[in-house]
C-alpha cells in the first residue's frame, strides 16, 4: 500500500517534489493549508508522514516550524535540500507574445522580477504558485500565464514558455521527513536535537565546546522561544558526525552542562553540497 504523506500547500508544490524524492512518486499526497495541519494530520495517523519545510538559503529559517517540530513529538527521519527553480508556465500553444498576465504567490514574483520586468505583464499574487498552474490550466486561458515548478507543469499540461526565470540560482529549501516512529539508520550521520541551559553566562558556549571538542560539526544552531519562561530561549541543533558512537559520546558529554536534551532524530545527510 502507497505510503500517504501531507504536505503543505496544493498538489504540484514544492512540497510535493520533495516528498517524491524521498519517498519516490508512488505516494498519496493529503495537502494542507498550514504547517500545523501538516503535523497534526501524522500525529493523528491520518498520514504516514508529513514534510515540512524549516528554512531556505536566501530567506532563513521558518522559526515557527522550530515550535511545530518542538511540540509535536514526531521523529525526523530524513531531510531534502531541494532546489528551487521556477518557470513561466503556459497552456498549450500560448507564446510569450501572447501573454498579458502572470499570476503566482508573491514570494515567486519576487524571485522573477529581473526576469518579468522586462514585460508589460501585468503581475497578479496568489496563494500558491501550484494553485496559480491548476487555475491556468482549468481556465484554458491564452493570456494568462504562471510562475512553479515542474511538477505543476506536468501535472496540469501546461507548457514552459520560459525556463528557470528565477534571478538567484543557488536557492535551496531544506525539508524535514517527520514519522511517529523513528527510524535508524546504518548509515546515518546526522542528528537534530533540542536544548535548553540554565542561562548563566557561559552556559552556552559550554555545550558548544563539548560538541566541537567531539569532533562533530555543528551544521545549524537555531534559537527559538520557551512560551512559559518568558526571555528564555530553546536551542535546535544539527550535528553532523562520523559515526553514531562519536555522537552518543558527545550527548554524554553535554546532558551535565544542559537542563534538558530532545532528540527530533538520527538520519542521512541530505544535503548534497556538504563537506561530508
Amino acid at each position: 500500500m502507497a505510503k500517504i504523506v501531507s504536505i503543505q500547500g496544493f498538489e504540484g508544490s514544492f512540497h510535493q517534489i520533495a516528498a517524491r524524492q524521498f519517498f519516490g512518486k508512488d505516494i498519496g499526497i493529503l495537502p494542507c493549508a498550514t504547517f500545523r495541519e501538516v503535523v497534526e494530520a501524522t500525529k493523528k495517523g491520518e498520514t504516514d508522514a508529513s514534510v515540512m519545510a524549516i528554512e531556505n538559503s536566501i530567506a532563513g529559517s521558518i522559526l515557527a516550524n522550530y515550535n511545530l517540530l518542538h511540540k509535536s513529538n514526531l521523529s525526523i527521519v530524513g531531510e531534502i535540500y531541494l532546489p528551487i527553480k521556477q518557470h513561466l508556465l503556459v497552456n498549450p500553444g500560448v507564446r510569450l507574445e501572447d501573454i498579458k498576465e502572470v499570476h503566482s504567490h508573491p514570494i515567486a514574483i519576487l524571485q522573477c522580477m529581473d526576469y518579468l520586468v522586462k514585460f508589460n505583464w501585468k503581475l497578479v499574487e496568489t496563494e500558491d504558485t501550484a494553485l496559480s498552474a491548476k487555475h491556468i490550466h482549468q481556465r484554458k486561458s491564452k493570456h494568462i500565464a504562471g510562475i512553479a515548478g515542474k511538477l505543476a507543469a506536468e501535472l496540469f499540461q501546461l507548457e514552459i514558455a520560459a525556463e528557470n526565470i528565477h534571478t538567484e540560482k543557488n536557492n535551496y529549501t531544506r525539508f524535514l521527513i517527520l514519522q511517529k516512529t523513528a527510524v535508524e539508520r546504518a548509515d546515518a550521520d546526522k542528528a537534530s536535537l533540542s536544548f535548553h541551559t540554565d542561562h548563566s553566562r557561559g552556559s552556552l558556549a559550554r555545550v558548544l565546546t563539548k560538541i566541537a571538542d567531539g569532533g562533530i560539526n555543528l551544521s545549524k544552531l537555531q534559537s527559538f522561544p520557551i512560551p512559559s519562561n518568558a526571555w528564555k530561549y530553546n536551542f535546535h541543533a544539527d550535528l553532523e558526525f562520523d559515526s553514531m558512537e562519536q555522537f552518543h559520546a558527545v550527548l554524554r558529554e553535554i546532558g551535565p552542562v544542559t537542563e534538558a536534551i530532545k532528540v527530533y532524530g538520527v538520519y542521512k545527510n541530505g544535503n548534497a553540497n556538504s563537506s561530508k
